[in-house]
């Protein structure tokens, strides 16, 4: 056969195109149907073309499973983790239209641990000198962020493994409102996902604590970070989330952070439906589907 030979898909027999081949173990895949692979697949080079036929039918039966899936609890950012605990299933995607993507549902028991590790990130700052050079500063500084990357191991034949990351903004400082509600959002990801634990968790006060603060301000509705919200003073002073000193400027006097805006509150502006936290509302209106937008702000 001739270097530009075509090749067929093994799976569709459709003719692959010169830059559509994704090389299979024994055989070829087109491109259109390499899409209907689990996203979590990693060994595809690896896989014949029978292991594949058995992976594309495996994701075929997961559009049944989904059709029944009613998430009632969505953990995360970015990356959403959605949670039906009635039937003790979940799926992870960054799809909004999360039905349309076919994402893989994994029952709770499959789960064999739930790990969030942190990434400190730090770059440099520098300033300029009189001939208009970079310079370090004398001592060095540096700006930081902090990423918050989860891993759910699980036991499944076409995967073992489903990483994100769980932050959509990082944090830029540790000990701060913003940190605190990831690590919050980790450990109730890690709680909600391997109820068989559950018991031991609650006995640890820490994990506890996030679970009982996290996951009913979660439940039933996407996430994102939340706001920090100011507590002023009689005075009209203002408490800093991050070290609790009281402050009348736009930023603290204590640790230089900046004084947070007001949290939004939202109310449905075609029902009058008001969420039961008003600050994180849902997509759509339960009451009357309305999409929840900025004409929904109180």
């Amino acid at each position: 056969m001739g270097i530009f030979s075509k090749k067929v898909c093994d799976i569709c027999g459709g003719e692959i195109g010169l830059l559509g081949n994704r090389k299979l173990e024994d055989g070829n895949l087109c491109k259109d149907c390499a899409r209907k692979l689990s996203p979590f697949m990693t060994d595809r080079r690896q896989s014949t073309v029978e292991e594949i036929r058995r992976h594309l039918a495996y994701r075929e039966a997961n559009l049944g499973v989904l059709a029944a899936i009613h998430p009632t609890t969505v953990l995360g950012g970015n990356t959403k983790v959605y949670i039906d605990e009635a039937a003790g299933k979940f799926f992870v995607t960054r799809s909004r239209n999360w039905r349309d993507e076919n994402p893989d549902v994994i029952d709770f028991s499959q789960v064999l641990d739930v790990r969030t590790e942190v990434q400190e990130h730090r770059t440099e700052e520098y300033h300029r000198d009189r001939e208009g050079r970079n310079v370090s500063f004398n001592p060095p500084r540096y700006r930081y962020s902090y990423e918050f990357d989860t891993t759910i191991l699980v036991d499944s034949p076409y995967f073992n493994e489903i990483r994100f990351e769980l932050t959509d903004q990082r944090p830029e400082r540790m000990h701060t409102q913003e940190y605190q509600y990831f690590e919050q959002l980790a450990d109730a990801l890690h709680a909600a996902l391997m109820p068989a634990v559950r018991p031991v968790a609650q006995a640890q006060p820490n994990l506890g604590a996030a679970i009982a603060q996290a996951v009913p301000n979660l439940a039933g509705q996407a996430q994102s970070t939340p706001q920090p919200v100011s507590q002023p003073a009689d005075d009209g002073n203002w408490l800093c989330p991050a070290c609790g000193a009281t402050n009348a400027g736009r930023f603290c006097t204590n640790c230089g952070a900046k004084k947070p805006e007001p949290a939004k509150v939202f109310r449905c502006d075609k029902c009058g439906w008001t969420p039961e936290d008003p600050t994180h509302p849902p997509k759509f209106c339960p009451n009357c589907g309305d999409p929840f937008n900025e004409a929904d702000q109180a």
